[in-house]
This record gives structure tokens, sequence and C-alpha cells, in this order.
């Protein structure tokens, strides 16, 4: 099995796409994808997230998605989504992952029946049991239909190999998110990073004390999602909130048509992904929603080279 290095679970995570055609992985466009976000600058890379459309590919598949993203990204940590149904379906897919030698993987307790808190915490016991790469708890309710609860967080982080929690977006007012992120890291060890998620929350998110921000919008607009981080790292939450507002045009799509469908239009229209790139049954947007799009991007980013 590769060495692989520690991941940096701090700073900014980007989410890219799994780019297909005619319902087919596109390796030249995930590894173009991948290029450019280590270019950019990200702290880190995930691939095989809910924006990576993990629940829709094969295990075939998704070993080459992560052995693609880690022979592109040279130093920076590659994190590899690895959530199925079966337990034993999720041990084969860490495995695969640590052995294209992923930096960690992201884990969520994708459901069709409803979940106990014994199920999941069954999973992530099991699955860290032989793992050798840290492991991202990801708490996705709004796909899962899974609500975590403070207890099975404690329980969890207390497992080997557990480094970060993903969360969903903190409640708006600051004192109140500041105290919930209070809250967790009483729960948690110390060596396990508080990340959230929810685009639309990343500057409430980190200024209220989270370490990082696993984004979607990174995956594809690096550069805005990074200026925002930084902002918060140098201690201007206002320069943060600035950057959120800039892109808050992004978020209000996002929140009418979801972060997967524009997040493959803004891709489209970069010309980062060929049309359509999405796993059917999953239809892009119509024409209308596309220029809504357009003109967004337009705003925020210069087209690449073709």
């Amino acid at each position: 099995m590769p060495t692989t290095p520690t991941p940096r679970l701090s700073g900014l995570s980007a989410f890219p796409l799994t780019p297909l055609h005619d319902d087919v992985l596109d390796r030249a466009a995930l590894a173009g994808l991948v290029t450019r976000l280590v270019a950019a600058g990200v702290d880190s890379l995930t691939v095989l997230g809910s924006t990576g459309s993990y629940a829709y590919l094969s295990r075939e598949e998704r070993a080459e998605v992560a052995r693609t993203a880690v022979e592109h990204a040279g130093d920076v940590p590659v994190l590899v989504g690895i959530g199925a149904l079966r337990t034993r379906h999720v041990r084969a897919l860490a495995e695969d992952a640590q052995d294209a030698g992923a930096a960690g993987v992201l884990l969520a307790p994708l459901t069709y029946q409803q979940h106990t808190e014994d199920d999941v915490f069954g999973l992530y016991r099991d699955v860290t049991a032989d793992l050798d790469v840290p492991l991202v708890v990801y708490d996705n309710p709004g796909t899962t239909h899974f609500t975590f609860t403070d207890e099975l967080y404690r329980r969890i982080g207390a497992l080997p190999r557990v480094a970060s929690l993903k969360i969903p977006p903190l409640p708006a007012d600051p004192a109140a998110a500041a105290g919930r992120v209070r809250e967790l890291r009483a729960l948690l060890p110390e060596h396990v990073s508080i990340g959230i998620s929810g685009d639309a929350a990343a500057a409430s998110g980190l200024a209220a004390g989270c370490d990082l921000w696993y984004s979607v919008i990174a995956g594809t607009l690096p550069e805005p999602a990074l200026a925002l981080t930084r902002a918060v790292r140098a201690g201007d939450a206002a320069g943060a909130r600035a950057q959120s507002e800039r892109l808050r045009p992004l978020w209000d799509l996002f929140a009418r048509h979801g972060s997967l469908r524009v997040t493959a239009a803004v891709a489209e229209h970069l010309r980062l992904a060929r049309r359509s790139c999405l796993p059917l049954p999953i239809r892009g947007l119509d024409e209308a929603a596309r220029a809504e799009v357009a003109d967004v991007v337009d705003r925020l980013a210069p087209h690449p080279a073709p």
C-alpha cells in the first residue's frame, strides 16, 4: 500500500465534480479540474463527495477517480469519499482509496432503510478498525436523512483514525454559531478538526471558529473561495463576509436548483467539462437557468483557455 501524507485538515478543501461524457467517466476533464485546483493553491481536495456523485458510480469508476486525482494532485492531499449502503462495500472502497494513495477518506452514513444511532456508530467503528489513513465524518442530513446527536459525535470522535467532522451550517447568529463550535470542541478530542459545509454559511462558520471549509464551489471556482478563506485566516471577518456577498448570486442559484446541477453548469460554461457531465438520470439545468449561471460566472471569473 502506498505511503500517504497526513492531510492538512484546515483551510480550504475543494470538492470537484466527477465529470462524465456520454455517461462514462471523463478522465481527462477530471485531471484538468484537479490540476486547476492544485495550481490555485487549495489546501486539500476531496473527490467523490456529494458533488462528486459518489452514490451513482461503480466501485471500478470510483477507484479510477481516486487514482486519477492522486496522480495529478502532486503534494496536495486528496481525500476520497467512500460512502455506500453496506459496511462491507464501504470497507472495500476504503481499501481502494488507500491503494490509490489517498491521504484520507470521507464517510457519510448513506441510507435506504432508516439508520439508528447504533447502526451509524457500528459503521464508523467497523470501518476505522482496519483503516490506515485519517477519516472525515460527513454529517449531511439533507442527503442521508440521518441526524447526528452530540452523543454520537462524541462516541465516533473517540474512534481511531477519526480526524475531522464535516458539519452542516451553523446558526446564523454569530454568538450562537461560536457557542455551537465551542460545544463541539468540548465533545471531540483535540486532534479532531471541525469543518463547515454549506457554502453560503462558510464565512460565518469560519468566523465562528471552524478549522476549515469543505467547499462545493471551490471545486470549480477556487479563487473566490480561497479569497474568503484567507480573509478569515488574516482576521478580516468583514472581508470574508464581503467575499461571501459577492458569491451570493451563486448561493441563491444553489438554493433554487441544487448545488450539483449549478456546479455542473459552471464547469460546462467554463469548458472544464463537456455537456452533459452529470450521471444519468440526473439532468442538467434548462437553458434559462444555464443563462443565469453563465451571467453570474462571467462576473466572477474569466474563462480558462480551451
